[in-house]
């Protein structure tokens, strides 16, 4: 078996990434009244969301996961990247909160970076015990 070799179980991975993505949601919409009168709290509280979501999750995949290194939990992380930024950028392209992909991206989008921040992380601690 090579270095980067291991073993994933991608459906698990991507229904913890809609699981992330579906909380991160549901707190916004919840806060999304200090989105206009607040709107430095409403931007401190999403990326907390994303962060507990994200922690909750990994350490629930990592629990049942075979195989626990920093590498897949990097690879972990950009599954939940690409899952999360995906459906954000279906929803943010046309309808009433249209923006462009370099709003998104400036707004929206590099906080998603936490995600494999975290889990690679996690990988890390659980590969160096």
């Amino acid at each position: 078996m090579g270095r980067y070799d291991f073993c994933m179980n991608h459906k698990s991975a991507v229904l913890y990434g809609l699981a992330i993505w579906a909380f991160v949601f549901i707190i916004a919409m919840l806060a999304f009244p200090l989105r206009a009168n607040d709107r430095p709290l409403f931007e401190s509280i999403m990326p907390v969301a994303l962060v507990i979501a994200t922690t909750f999750a990994s350490v629930k995949y990592f629990l049942k996961s075979k195989k626990r290194t920093t590498w897949v939990g990097f690879c972990l992380g950009l599954i939940w990247f690409g899952v999360n930024v995906g459906i954000d950028l279906l929803m943010f392209s046309w309808g009433p909160m249209k923006m462009s992909l370099a709003n998104y991206i400036k707004d929206i989008g590099v906080t998603y970076l936490l995600i494999p921040v975290i889990t690679t992380g996690i990988g890390f601690i659980y590969e160096s015990r």
